[in-house]
């Protein structure tokens, strides 16, 4: 079974920041797939696709941060 995250982030302006968001999230285990939706100066959306359980909150979160973003909302509202 696949199960689908999204999660908002702000700070990101360019595909750098795509690229960045796409290869700290896909190091999380089980995730298997990462498509990022760019709004340039707003909030983009990182939906995170994984076989079975999705990564914790706080492990997602930490890959934002990790690649120099932030959750859109902190306390983790992801989608």
């Amino acid at each position: 079974m696949t199960t689908t995250t999204d999660i908002k982030i702000n700070g990101m302006t360019c595909n750098h920041c795509v690229a960045s968001v796409t290869e700290e999230l896909q190091e999380l285990p089980g995730v298997t797939g990462v498509d990022v939706t760019l709004v340039a100066g707003g909030t983009s959306i990182a939906t995170v696709a994984s076989e079975g359980r999705a990564p914790a909150p706080e492990d997602l979160q930490a890959a934002v941060e990790e690649a120099g973003y932030a959750v859109a909302t902190p306390g983790l509202d992801l989608a």
